[in-house]
C-alpha cells in the first residue's frame, strides 16, 4: 500500500516538475515590459516601461503606436499574469510532494 502511494506521489511530482518547467518556458518567451501612455504637457506619448538590472527603465516608443501592439502588450500582460499565478500554486504543491515523500520515506 506505502509503495502505490510512493509512487503516485513521485509520479505528480515529476509532473508538476514539469508543468514548471513549461511555465517558465512560456513566460519566457512573452515580451519584456509593459506599455503605458502617458500625458506630458498636454501632448500623449507611448512608453515601454520595464526592469534593466534592478531599475525601472521607460524606452520612447513614439507618439502613436500601432493597435496591434498595444494589444499584444495587453495580452502579454495578462498572459504573465496568468503563468505566475499557476507557476507560485505549482511550486507549492512541488513543496508539499516532496515534504511528503521525505515523511513516506523515513515511515
Amino acid at each position: 500500500m506505502m509503495k502505490v502511494l510512493k509512487s503516485v506521489l513521485e509520479e505528480e511530482l515529476a509532473n508538476s516538475l514539469a508543468m514548471e518547467k513549461n511555465y517558465e518556458r512560456e513566460l519566457a518567451k512573452l515580451p519584456k515590459g509593459s506599455l503605458v501612455r502617458k500625458k506630458v504637457k498636454g501632448h500623449l506619448y507611448y512608453y515601454l516601461v520595464l526592469r534593466n538590472e534592478g531599475k525601472v527603465q521607460f524606452i520612447y516608443k513614439g507618439k502613436q503606436v500601432s493597435d496591434d501592439e498595444i494589444e499584444k502588450y495587453q495580452q502579454a500582460k495578462a498572459y504573465r499574469a496568468k503563468y505566475r499565478k499557476l507557476l507560485s500554486e505549482v511550486r507549492k504543491q512541488i513543496k508539499f510532494l516532496r515534504s511528503a515523500l521525505r515523511g513516506a520515506k523515513s515511515v
